[in-house]
């Protein structure tokens, strides 16, 4: 119902890297209605908030049973992937610097909040990098005004600079993601619209 979470991918040598964000808009767990398989993906939280949880079996049965819920689940794996998609070119072909600026625009629009509890370890895990480079990240961030962090594990930022620092993927990703739920939105009052 709220707060962020971040879908981190575990490599075998120990590393992390960020891959997906969850918010209000999706549900971890959902790539389970797909068969059981081995994964070596963890959720974490980012942003504390509200969520209800449902025993796997029960969401298996009401995905099989709804066509709603199985519609719902079709718009958040349309969400994933276009994340996954972008991410993954981000994360190959973008400087770190603005990887991280694009991270913390992504958690803020789940999270709804320009204050992230974030710790530098928790972004070296989310971006794949050392400590010390998010140190160095962090000092140019704070240099060019796009977030300030006053207080040891909080990073207020502000979402216009940020934006200026980012790449395109934030925006691109935005877009892409609004324009499902939006498309999605609109069939919905259409199919709840009476005929004339």
């Amino acid at each position: 119902h709220s707060g962020a979470i971040s879908v981190m991918i575990d490599m075998a040598n120990g590393q992390t890297v960020a891959s997906a964000a969850i918010g209000r808009e999706g549900a971890v767990g959902t790539l389970s209605v797909l068969g059981p398989s081995p994964s070596a993906v963890t959720a974490v939280v980012r942003a504390a908030g509200i969520a209800s949880r449902i025993p796997s079996s029960r969401f298996h049965a009401a995905f099989s049973r709804s066509p709603a819920i199985r519609h719902a689940v079709q718009i958040h794996f349309k969400a994933m992937l276009i994340q996954l998609q972008i991410g993954g070119a981000c994360n190959a072909l973008h400087p770190a610097q603005a990887r991280m600026a694009r991270w913390l625009l992504h958690l803020r629009d789940r999270a709804d909040h320009d204050v992230l509890a974030l710790t530098q370890e928790a972004l070296s895990q989310i971006l794949g990098v050392r400590r010390t480079t998010v140190t160095l990240l962090m000092r140019n961030l704070r240099a060019s005004g796009a977030i300030r962090s006053e207080r040891r594990g909080e990073i207020e930022i502000d979402p216009l600079r940020l934006a200026a620092v980012a790449c395109e993927c934030h925006d691109t990703m935005r877009l892409e993601i609004e324009g499902i739920f939006s498309m999605n939105a609109a069939r919905s009052r259409a199919l709840v619209l009476p005929t004339q």
